[in-house]
């Protein structure tokens, strides 16, 4: 009899990183044969937007939801109380052997409470990840999931090193990869030009992308001004591409307007915003993702932010951390655009191969 293994979605993010799972899954059942685990598509609804969410179950191949949990907005505390209420109705209803959360959501922290206090036992994909900043909502969510995760799938040796420091098992922790990096190599030969691709003139090489949604940067109409009229200062006739989260919208709404050569654009599905990275001169962001997809596609990322919880895109890629002054982005652009950024190397096992090694353990995991 098969297992059944809750995946849970809630946010963007969490779409690139349970695909490869979802692949690895269905192919334990091909050809005839009896699949050892079943996967259950399970997603909270944390992100609603048809743009930050629907566009990537279609272009990734995911299938629809087995559930929505329709969660939706709210304060960190009401969002948590509705994933927490309804996954554990959910729970209660139909149990899963095994629940398997990614991430750093409000979704991951909110269901691996409650499948552990249900006895279910929970896998945690990107586990022991850290950037020591306790101002960001997801380092709370890491370390909450991972003190009472039963099996942590990491990315790294630095996450290891986390781990094992924390008081993890050694016999509990599985250095498996990046499934970010799974979805990114399996849709390099699908990626699309963006709609606005040829009105805007744009051509390889000659632009720049610009991502902003911490609140540190973007909360303050008057200091996201600052960063954006010295990134347009320094841009050297490139333009600069920005597709605009939902978050900074409400901020850009305040300032009436962006300095010239900044393009605003609408948050773009998977396939169009991965052309835009690939084909950019290099990438100015806060995020933490895409530092993992320009790191392994070699493009320059210098990243607005005081730390970081993926060390080595730093200590290998092609990532700098430069810190939110906005005085420190002049010579950092300096650097890009003269030639002088460092190349990176491609960290280990971030390689495609993710997914199947997740899967492969889970199985021997689950085993009678």
């Amino acid at each position: 009899m098969p297992k059944l293994i809750d995946i849970v979605a809630g946010a963007r993010p969490n779409f690139m990183k349970i695909a490869p799972i979802m692949r690895a899954m269905a192919a334990l059942g091909e050809g005839g044969r009896s699949a050892p685990v079943v996967p259950r598509l399970v997603h909270t609804g944390q992100h609603y937007d048809r743009r930050m969410s629907g566009d990537f179950f279609e272009q990734l191949g995911i299938p629809e939801p087995d559930v929505n949990l329709e969660c939706g907005s709210g304060t960190q505390a009401e969002q948590t109380a509705a994933i927490m209420t309804r996954y554990e109705r959910l729970l209660i209803d139909a149990p899963s052997g095994a629940c398997v959360v990614v991430g750093d959501v409000t979704s991951t922290m909110a269901c691996t409470i409650v499948a552990r206090k249900m006895g279910i036992p929970v896998a945690h994909v990107e586990a022991g990840i850290r950037s020591g900043d306790w101002s960001m909502p997801e380092e709370i969510n890491r370390v909450v999931t991972d003190s009472i995760t039963n099996w942590f799938f990491t990315t790294s040796e630095v996450a290891n090193a986390n781990l094992r420091r924390a008081g993890a098992a050694e016999s509990s922790i599985f250095f498996v990869g990046n499934t970010m990096i799974d979805t990114l190599l399996a849709n390099l030969g699908r990626l699309r030009e963006p709609a606005f691709w040829g009105p805007e003139k744009l051509e390889a090489g000659k632009y720049l992308v610009l991502t902003l949604h911490r609140p540190a940067n973007v909360d303050d109409p008057a200091s996201l001004r600052q960063l954006l009229d010295t990134v347009a200062a320094h841009r050297r006739g490139r333009a600069v591409v920005f597709p605009v989260h939902p978050r900074t919208a409400k901020s850009l709404e305040a300032l009436g307007g962006v300095p010239e050569g900044i393009r605003l654009v609408e948050p773009q599905p998977y396939l169009e915003f991965i052309h835009l990275v690939k084909h950019s001169f290099g990438v100015i962001t806060d995020s933490g993702g895409i530092t993992e997809e320009t790191t392994v596609m070699g493009i320059p990322c210098m990243t607005l932010r005081g730390s970081t919880e993926r060390p080595e895109t730093v200590t290998m890629g092609t990532n700098e951390l430069i810190g939110t002054d906005p005085a420190a982005i002049p010579p950092a652009m300096a650097r890009l655009m003269d030639g002088k950024w460092k190349t990176g190397t491609i960290p280990p096992l971030w390689d495609g191969g993710t997914g199947e090694r997740i899967v492969s353990h889970l199985v021997q995991l689950l085993a009678p």
